[in-house]
């Protein structure tokens, strides 16, 4: 039945907006629709969104992109979901409202608690089970400090009345009837970016659910990358089977079909994300990378991958747009930066949320460094495009240590991947081929690629590597003495950003 219908489709919710693509059985986008959301900046370093606009975002785009093409949901074999990783929602089982506002991945709010667990049981207490070191990004202490802080919500979770997911199990349970018989599950992708699942059994960690205080009865049941976990109750695809989910990452590895040991994409969005595959078994960092399931298809061993996760880097083109007002539009920053010949010995370290891999300080803040009365608008601009170039550059060199063969070819994707001068640069920087695939969407294209894989729309994984093809390469250009006086400076500015906080 499913491999009679024409397309495959996937529900594409990011940071800053939500997405409905339809695919073609070549990776050819058929229809799409998009809508952003609002942020919600209520304290310093505090990140939220409203979890039922995301809903609510999340049906609309559906429906728009349905009728654009006149689709009809017998014409989808199947629907996957992809999404930010880490943000945090609870909501009522009864009444399916959130129970308050999503702390979202960036949120800083919990700083103190990881400096407490830090002094009490180590950073790295949790890594060698889960894979991640103690960081303000993951969810386990999100959890804990919305069960701390919301009146009557722990007394409440403990009775099973009160339920968390990541955004992937909130829209699930929604598509699927939400207080009417709504799924609640997740994916072994976005468990294992909590804190609390168990990187060699793929369950629940007793010890770790007992030591962030998490009451079991809250957590959805953990499931595959792809397999078909219930139907849309109602709306434009009402019927059609839900079969695919991913965390954003993990999808665009899977929409790169990096499926061979030592493969890597990076994709360049609000922050910047480098994961490699490395096969069936967890690769343990001792370079400040995280270990993390790359993707698991129905009842085959999971696939584990390093990951380098960079807090800003599409984020500070933003920043730079709104609260500076030195572009008018992100796209404008390329003719901006190409204005100057070179960054005029300016460096900007956008430590915002803290500096994710490979430092993991959680008490940096953003420094521009090396500013003399020469420098202006245009060296700010290439600045902010070169600090996205470093901070991969801080990343690959970690996966080379922990991964132990040097990385020769990095797939690129993301927003800013249609910015030529920054993946030039980032070839440069690093010394290795970057490659943009023709198809760019590669994160709705992982989230269809695994829900078509779990209904027969897509027969296996060589099949959809047929469907990969480069667009555009940059090869390195850059002597080696001018690249390593770049990279060096780089490290002494982000030198002077960290432990800015006491």
């Amino acid at each position: 039945m499913y491999a009679m219908s024409r397309y495959i489709g996937a529900i594409d919710q990011g940071t800053s907006s939500t997405r409905f693509m339809v695919f073609d059985r070549s990776g050819k986008i058929v229809a799409s629709a998009q809508k952003e959301h609002a942020q919600f900046f209520s304290k310093p370093g505090w990140v939220e969104h409203d979890a039922a606009e995301i809903w609510q975002r999340t049906q609309q785009v559906m429906s728009e992109a349905m009728q654009q093409s006149a689709l009809r949901a017998a014409d989808m074999a199947a629907i996957g979901i992809t999404n930010q990783r880490e943000t945090t929602v609870l909501w009522n089982r009864k009444t399916g409202k959130p129970v308050a506002n999503a702390i979202v991945w960036q949120d800083m709010r919990v700083a103190d608690d990881v400096a407490l667990f830090s002094r009490v049981r180590g950073q790295d207490f949790s890594r060698d089970r889960t894979g991640l070191p103690l960081s303000t990004y993951f969810s386990a202490l999100k959890i804990r400090w919305m069960l701390a802080n919301i009146p009557e919500i722990r007394r409440q979770a403990e009775a099973g009345e009160v339920l968390f997911g990541n955004i992937d199990s909130w829209l699930l349970w929604n598509l699927t009837g939400g207080p009417d018989k709504g799924l609640h599950v997740t994916d072994v992708t976005n468990a294992s970016r909590t804190q609390l699942m168990n990187l060699q059994t793929l369950s629940w960690d007793t010890d770790l659910l007992k030591a962030f205080d998490v009451p079991p009865q809250m957590l959805p049941r953990i499931c595959s990358s792809s397999e078909v976990y219930g139907h849309v109750a109602q709306g434009a695809l009402q019927g059609v089977a839900i079969a695919g989910i991913l965390g954003d990452q993990q999808a665009a590895l899977v929409g790169q079909t990096c499926f061979e040991r030592g493969e890597a994409k990076n994709t360049y969005g609000t922050g910047c994300f480098l994961l490699m595959n490395t096969g069936d078994r967890p690769v343990h960092s001792r370079h400040g990378l995280l270990t993390t399931v790359a993707y698991k298809f129905g009842t085959q061993p999971a696939c584990y991958a390093l990951e380098g996760s960079v807090a800003i880097s599409g984020a500070l083109v933003q920043w730079l747009r709104d609260n500076l007002g030195v572009i008018t539009s992100s796209a404008d920053i390329e003719a901006l930066a190409q204005s100057v010949d070179d960054n005029g010995g300016v460096y900007f370290v956008p430590a915002f949320s803290g500096l994710y891999a490979p430092y993991w300080n959680e008490s940096a803040r953003g420094v521009i460094a090396g500013l003399t009365r020469y420098a202006n608008k245009g060296h700010i601009a290439r600045a902010v495009l070169e600090a996205t170039a470093f901070q991969t550059r801080d990343v690959v060199d970690a996966m080379d240590q922990d991964f132990g063969i040097r990385l020769t070819i990095v797939r690129a994707d993301g927003g800013m991947v249609k910015n030529n001068l920054l993946m030039q640069f980032q070839s440069d920087i690093l010394d290795r081929t970057v490659v943009r695939p023709l198809i760019q969407e590669t994160t709705a294209l992982g989230a269809a690629y695994a829900a078509g894989l779990a209904v027969g729309f897509f027969k296996d994984v060589s099949e959809l590597r047929g469907h990969w093809s480069a667009a555009h390469t940059w090869n390195p250009g850059m002597e080696a003495p001018r690249r390593d006086h770049l990279y060096q400076s780089w490290k002494k500015a982000v030198s002077r950003s960290l432990d800015w906080l006491d």
